[in-house]
């Protein structure tokens, strides 16, 4: 199945097929089940149909605006491009793409439809993924109000952030929380993670980031190993670390943690779900989350 799919009740299947035709993209006729089978298979659905049908059909679906798909509602009469959902993440690109065919964009988000540009809207043209999601309210809201400056930080480097402060990195999947003890050397961080990396069959490349405790600031072996990888090293605060559930019993409560490696991990992943639990190699415990 293509990341497009043109989803249309059976009255509108002939034109279902041109606007397929044009998005390089799978024709699926409407059935009770149909939003409900593409939805975790699909990244952007366009519906032929009334609104009001894909509305009670996606309801019951929606989770999170970071991992459901674009959804954008093509008006019966092919004159319209409505984004439904999704409108930062693809689907008003996907409606401005539809303008190809001679359809009008409909968009509603509030910086595109004032001609604004987005935290994601950057983000993607550049290539990148958001990592503190939580920060593109208030970043967006400023948008609106005047030009956020961008800044380019090239590594190795340290950025410290406030939760206004949206923080753009190389696309990836996966991210990697790091403990270690004081003292480690940059030598063991990359053999460690390296390690870490191949048992659980991941490539470097599609590492997101690399986190770890503020507290870690300092230690010099931590970031320059996580350098020698080319990798993006973020310090989190106790408060994001001691907000996350979910992790195993550790040690670092006696320095004020639930965790290091495994709530850094989560606190930085898209989907908020362990794919390794922390491992100690030497003086070096390493978690991975998606």
């Amino acid at each position: 199945m293509t990341e497009t799919v043109v989803v249309a009740l059976k009255r509108f299947l002939p034109e279902a097929e041109r606007i397929a035709g044009f998005l390089h993209a799978d024709v699926i006729e409407y059935t009770p089940t149909a939003f409900a089978d593409l939805f975790s298979k699909t990244r952007r659905i366009v519906a032929l149909m009334s609104m009001g049908i894909v509305v009670r059909g996606i309801a019951p679906l929606l989770s999170d605006k970071w991992t459901d798909p674009a959804v954008v509602v093509v008006s019966p009469d092919i004159r319209f491009a409505i984004p439904l959902i999704g409108g930062h993440h693809g689907a008003n690109a996907l409606a401005k793409e539809l303008a190809g065919l001679g359809l009008v964009p409909v968009i509603t988000t509030a910086t595109e439809s004032t001609g604004r540009d987005s935290v994601e809207a950057i983000a993607d043209r550049n290539g990148c993924d958001i990592v503190n999601r939580d920060s593109t309210r208030a970043v967006n809201a400023a948008m609106l109000d005047g030009d956020v400056p961008v800044h380019t930080v090239k590594g190795p480097g340290i950025v410290i952030a406030g939760p206004d402060v949206s923080i753009l990195v190389k696309k990836g999947e996966y991210t990697v929380g790091v403990g270690c003890r004081k003292g480690v050397t940059a030598d063991e961080v990359t053999a460690s993670i390296r390690t870490a990396l191949e048992e659980s069959k991941i490539d470097l490349e599609d590492v997101l980031v690399y986190a770890t405790t503020i507290k870690k600031l300092n230690e010099t072996g931590l970031v320059e190993g996580i350098g020698a990888l080319s990798g993006n090293l973020i310090f989190l605060n106790d408060d994001t670390i001691n907000a996350i559930t979910g992790t195993s019993p550790s040690r670092a409560g006696r320095i004020g943690l639930l965790g290091v490696a495994e709530p850094s991990a989560l606190a930085t992943a898209k989907r908020k779900e362990l794919i390794m639990g922390k491992k100690v190699y030497g003086r070096v415990t390493v978690a991975i989350a998606h």
